[in-house]
């Protein structure tokens, strides 16, 4: 199982948007989760580098999830993050800022977009799961949004924060409008990235309507979308069990056709 390492960066070089004081990242084990973070202060992105002879020159960043509450670190991230990496890409697990922190957390994505761009990765995109999902979606339809006063002397803030593609797994907080339409912040349009979505209708109350509501939003828009919609398979199976086992080969075809 991954260690979490000690060789992740923090993603803000000085101050943290926000005032908010730096703490130690510590573990917390959750059944069923393994090792989990409850407190993020200080954000950072652990990489997980594939071999140089497999590598594309692409970058993911994975989103874990855990209701903005918390971050499902190793089943969400790491594992996730070893499973891109074997198939060629760079890939990025960003511990985002929890708890209750969402503009904090877009903070943190943009900002961590724009660090991986710098490093030369010809494409960036992002996974997310639940949580995680709706960062990833936020991400990829506010990214004309500045979410932080970008500074002028840092060049890495002059970067596009637009990932090229996202892939939202078991999708949260997607349909937080009217009746369960689409969330207010969620502005989609032809420009949006192409997005994969994967969701389970037995999933009350995360993707089983997340997943319909971005769907429609994304093809009103003419913007690119492939859509998993299994009956059952509920919430939080990472790439553990059940339908945790459909998506990942899924998931991979789209990105070999498409990117």
């Amino acid at each position: 199982m991954a260690q979490y390492l000690n060789k992740a960066v923090e993603i803000w070089p000085k101050e943290v948007p926000g005032g908010t004081v730096k703490k130690e990242l510590n573990w917390k084990e959750r059944p069923n989760d393994g090792r989990c973070f409850y407190e993020v202060t200080s954000p950072t992105l652990e990489a997980f580098v594939p071999d140089p002879a497999k590598s594309n020159g692409k970058a993911v960043i994975v989103c874990p999830g855990g209701a903005y509450a918390m971050l499902a670190y190793e089943k969400e991230g790491q594992e996730v993050a070893q499973w891109l990496s074997k198939l060629g890409y760079n890939a990025y697990v960003l511990a985002y800022r929890v708890p209750n922190n969402r503009l904090g957390a877009l903070q943190d994505i943009q900002r961590a977009i724009r660090l991986v761009r710098s490093k030369g990765a010809t494409q960036v995109g992002v996974i997310g799961f639940s949580a995680g999902a709706s960062l990833s979606c936020r991400a990829c339809t506010r990214w004309n949004e500045p979410a932080y006063e970008a500074n002028p002397k840092d060049k890495t803030d002059t970067l596009s924060c637009r990932p090229d593609f996202g892939i939202l797994i078991y999708p949260a907080y997607l349909d937080e409008g009217p009746n369960h339409t689409l969330t207010p912040e969620l502005t989609v349009t032809k420009d949006t990235p192409p997005l994969f979505v994967f969701g389970t209708e037995d999933d009350v109350h995360y993707s089983g309507p997340s997943t319909p509501v971005i769907m429609e939003a994304m093809q009103k828009a003419n913007a690119p979308i492939e859509v998993h919609y299994l009956t059952k398979g509920g919430h939080g199976y990472g790439m553990r069990r059940g339908a945790g086992l459909i998506w990942p080969s899924l998931a991979e075809q789209w990105l070999k056709e498409s990117y």
